[in-house]
């Protein structure tokens, strides 16, 4: 479950999400996502909000993703598909690159055959313009090693729709039986 730090509609505040961290089930993997923020402003949201890892979706350098990285258990770096950053997303050393288009957040899907730029062996999550009406194809045509949601699952900017939640899950879920693997958890 993610919480956006950044500026934007969604954000939260980190208090707020330490109050919905709190009831969370333990095996629930939280995530704090932010863009383009200091480390150790990473760290101290992470560590007050206490989230199990941190999504980096900004222009972070390589060292401050490292930074990150080495104080953290769980660590994703967002990249923009067909850029530089995703052709050298190895160099991050994330758990995790998620693969956006250019504008997150926008709804906007992006031409999935640019995943083949990026280098192998990498965890990869696919994001950008998924829905639950295109989640299935998503992940039966790329295979990624999960996916990510936002607008796709929303009533309006920052309001998540319960029915278009359950319906993304079951269909990533349809996809995964229809692999026989465990690509989403």
């Amino acid at each position: 479950m993610g919480f956006v730090f950044a500026p934007s509609p969604r954000q939260i505040a980190p208090t707020k999400a330490l109050d919905i961290v709190k009831r969370l089930p333990s095996d629930v993997i939280t995530v704090g996502v932010f863009r383009d923020e200091h480390p150790k402003r990473v760290l101290e949201i992470a560590r007050s909000a206490r989230l199990k890892g941190v999504q980096l979706h900004g222009n972070e350098p390589i060292e401050a993703v490292r930074t990150v990285t080495q104080e953290v258990r769980f660590a994703i770096k967002a990249v923009v598909a067909g850029s530089d950053a995703a052709r050298r997303a190895d160099e991050f050393g994330t758990d995790v690159v998620l693969v956006d288009n250019a504008r997150p957040g926008s709804g906007e899907r992006f031409d999935w055959s640019l995943l083949e730029e990026l280098p192998k062996g990498l965890r990869v999550m696919l994001s950008g313009g998924l829905s639950p009406d295109n989640v299935r194809e998503a992940i039966l045509s790329t295979q990624p090693w999960g996916v990510d949601v936002s607008s796709g699952v929303e009533r309006s900017p920052g309001v998540k729709d319960a029915v278009k939640m359950r319906q993304f899950i079951t269909s990533a879920r349809d996809a995964q039986a229809v692999l026989g693997d465990d690509i989403i958890d």
